[in-house]
C-alpha cells in the first residue's frame, strides 16, 4: 500500500479515548506530522471493520484494550505539496474517529508511537508544549463532550 502520493484515498481510524476526564494521545513517529501529538489510530486493513481497526490501533500503539462507543466524525486529511511538476497530494486519508472507553491494558508506547500519554483539557485546549493541530484538537473537543454528556446521562438513570 502506498502511503505517499497515493494513487486513491487511505481509510484510517482514529481513537478519542477518555478516561477520568483525560484524552489519551500518541506522539507521532512518522509522517505525516512526524513529532506532533496526536490521537492513537491508524489504518484499516483488508477484511477488518472500523470498528476492530480503532480497537487493533489503540492496542498496537498503546497497549491499551478500548471499546469503541461512537462515531465522532468522518474527515478528509489531504496534505499537498507543491514541486517542479505542479500541486500533488503527498498524503489523503479518510479518518473515521471514534469515543472509546479503555476495557484494560497497561499504558505502553509502541508500533508507530514514541511516546503515549494521558492529557488533561487544558493541555489540549492551550498554547502549551504538546504540539497539536487544529483538527485533532477539535476532534479531541468533540470526544470529550460526548464523553462528559454519556456520565452526566448515567448519573441521571441512577
Amino acid at each position: 500500500m502506498q502511503r505517499e502520493f497515493p494513487e486513491a484515498p487511505l481509510v484510517g481510524v482514529g481513537a478519542v479515548v477518555v478516561d477520568e476526564g483525560r484524552v489519551l494521545l500518541v506522539r507521532r513517529g512518522r509522517e505525516p506530522l512526524k513529532g506532533h501529538w496526536s490521537l492513537p489510530g491508524g489504518l484499516i486493513e483488508v477484511g477488518e471493520s472500523l470498528l476492530e481497526g480503532v480497537v487493533r490501533e489503540v492496542r498496537e500503539e498503546t497497549g491499551l484494550i478500548v471499546e469503541p462507543v461512537e462515531l465522532i466524525e468522518l474527515l478528509d486529511r489531504i496534505h499537498k505539496e507543491s514541486g517542479p511538476e505542479g500541486e500533488r497530494v503527498r498524503y489523503h486519508y479518510v479518518i473515521a474517529d471514534y469515543l472509546c472507553r479503555v476495557v484494560g491494558g497497561e499504558l505502553a508506547a509502541a508500533s508507530d508511537a514514541d511516546a503515549a500519554r494521558w492529557v488533561e483539557r487544558a493541555e489540549w485546549n492551550s498554547h502549551s508544549t504538546l504540539v497539536l493541530d487544529a483538527i485533532t484538537v477539535r476532534v479531541i473537543e468533540a470526544g470529550w463532550q460526548r464523553a462528559k454528556d454519556a456520565v452526566r446521562g448515567e448519573e441521571r438513570e441512577r
